[in-house]
């Protein structure tokens, strides 16, 4: 790993957890206690929700106990599967460390939350048009999901330029 990989890798992390906190906060001021604020053509609404499931609302009709056991104790496992792979890669590669940091940085920011937040996280927006609409979610919903599309638009950091050779070795040296 080198240090610039993880200077990448730990600033985006800690912005996605700081903007993912912030934007909750402002959510739970301005929309504590509100009717729902409908905008442009009811496009995107703002809407305070708490969230007991994962990415909308999944598993939230698990057993307290269950949904406690996965968000709290198996997630930062995967968060760890998620950081640990990019973190001791030898040859740097922009894109995936920075897509795997937007998906940590959004899972450790409701992770965070729920731990506080007696296994909940604060939802507020969705999008849609005319019936057609998202669940209810928050910016680290859209931090990990915007990693993944990154992760899928890359080809996971294959280079098209490189094409891999059917003999090189599984380490990724070349062949005895």
């Amino acid at each position: 790993m080198t240090r610039a990989r993880f200077a990448l890798f730990a600033t985006i992390l800690l912005f996605a957890g700081g903007c993912d906190h912030a934007t909750k906060q402002i959510a739970r001021d301005a929309l504590g206690g509100a009717p729902v604020i409908s905008l442009a053509a009811d496009t995107v609404r703002f809407q305070l929700t708490e969230n007991r499931g994962g990415f909308l609302s999944l598993g939230a009709s698990l057993p307290a106990g269950l949904r406690h056991i996965f968000f709290l104790g198996i997630a930062p496992l995967a968060l760890l599967a998620v950081a640990i792979p990019v973190l001791r890669a030898r040859s740097p590669s922009f894109w995936p460390t920075f897509a795997l940091a937007l998906v940590a940085g959004g899972g450790l920011a409701n992770w965070v939350e729920r731990l506080v937040n007696d296994g909940a996280v604060t939802d507020f927006v969705s999008l849609g048009v005319g019936s057609l609409r998202t669940g209810i979610f928050n910016l680290a919903d859209v931090f990990v999901m915007a990693g993944v599309a990154i992760l899928l638009l890359t080809g996971f950091g294959e280079s098209s330029a490189e094409p891999r050779s059917e003999a090189a070795a599984p380490d990724g040296g070349t062949p005895a």
